[in-house]
């Protein structure tokens, strides 16, 4: 089922750009199963096309893997190895976009997910902020919140460490503000 642009106040078909001063992409995993560690992705390029309806829209985005921060330089350069993440072999993950989908204004973006070189897909339940004016006069922005779990050994992340130690199960939120191209 597809919604209807015009139930969106102020949908603009166009391309968007990630505005990175005004987004986060963060996760959350478990550790030695007690407590959870957050950590985010620094750098992150994203292309949002938002089509006449909003079914017709997509979503691109590159994660610099090495861009990583979970607050703890030690930590960080041991998920940076070959260990967790791999960045020198695996610097990028990738998420492409196969399909929007709306139902009783509940939004999921269905894609494939790139991730130590394995790629599987998987749903983002999104929840659209909505479209505005930016700060400077004539520009326009959107906002998204979107969030999934996945399974880090599905994608051969820390594949030796065991889930006593570190939870297998990793959720993804990304708070994303971009703004409309000329």
């Amino acid at each position: 089922m597809s919604a209807p642009t015009t139930e969106i106040p102020g949908y603009t078909a166009g391309t968007w750009v990630i505005d990175g001063s005004h987004s986060d992409v963060t996760f959350t995993v478990r550790h030695l199963g007690v407590s959870k560690v957050r950590g985010r992705f620094d750098q992150v390029e994203t292309t949002i096309v938002t089509g006449e309806n909003i079914a017709d829209s997509t979503v691109n985005a590159t994660i610099r893997t090495a861009s990583i921060d979970t607050n703890n330089d030690q930590r960080d350069e041991h998920v940076r190895g070959a260990d967790f993440l791999d960045v020198d072999q695996f610097p990028t993950m990738t998420f492409t976009s196969t399909g929007i989908r709306a139902d009783d204004g509940d939004f999921f973006i269905d894609g494939e997910l790139t991730l130590h070189g394995v790629t599987k897909q998987v749903t983002l339940t999104a929840e659209l902020g909505g479209f505005g004016d930016g700060m400077t006069p004539g520009s326009k922005v959107l906002g998204v919140s979107a969030s999934t779990e996945i399974s880090r050994t599905d994608f051969g992340v820390g594949a030796s460490v065991p889930a006593a130690v570190l939870g297998d199960k990793v959720k993804i939120e990304l708070d994303i503000e971009a703004g409309l191209q000329a």
